[in-house]
């Protein structure tokens, strides 16, 4: 937080909690985790420039997803700080996490779909574990709910011969 003289357009951390429906302890967070920036005015009271409601909201559709704060800082790090960011800056932005996104969704499909016959544990516990993983195959490849691990990690599912 740098001491600084504040534009007459600066919000306090009241206005921009209202504005945004983030509690201010949210804020003061998200400030001590580098995501959002203020300036102090002489007596001491925090104000935020107006692009910050638009980082918030960032923040907040990010970590919606299942986005972590450290990678949705470095995200925002990418932005400029001396301008408010454009439409095309967002845009740029929000491409970084599509094929991630695009992962989470098959994932959840995939959970969706299969969690009423097998969780995908190889725990041989259900009638139907025979069918998707004879003799506990999949222990294999590793822990965990094998079939519904995301990306290159996944195993081509099992079926009996």
């Amino acid at each position: 937080m740098a001491r600084a003289k504040t534009s007459f357009n600066a919000l306090s951390v009241g206005q921009i909690a209202a504005r945004s429906g983030v509690a201010v302890s949210a804020l003061h967070f998200y400030e001590a985790q580098g995501l959002i920036t203020s300036t102090r005015t002489a007596g001491n009271q925090r104000r935020y420039a107006r692009d910050t409601l638009r980082r918030i909201a960032f923040v907040r559709a990010s970590q919606r997803v299942g986005i972590p704060l450290a990678e949705i800082r470095q995200a925002l790090d990418g932005l400029p700080r001396e301008r408010t960011p454009t439409r095309r800056d967002w845009a740029d932005l929000s491409t970084i996490w599509r094929a991630r996104l695009d992962d989470r969704i098959d994932q959840l499909l995939r959970l969706r779909d299969d969690l009423t016959e097998c969780i995908g544990c190889g725990c041989l516990s259900l009638r139907t574990c025979h069918l998707a993983n004879p003799h506990d195959v999949m222990s294999e490849e590793g822990p965990g709910p094998r079939r519904l691990l995301t990306g290159s990690a996944r195993p081509a599912r099992r079926t009996a011969s």
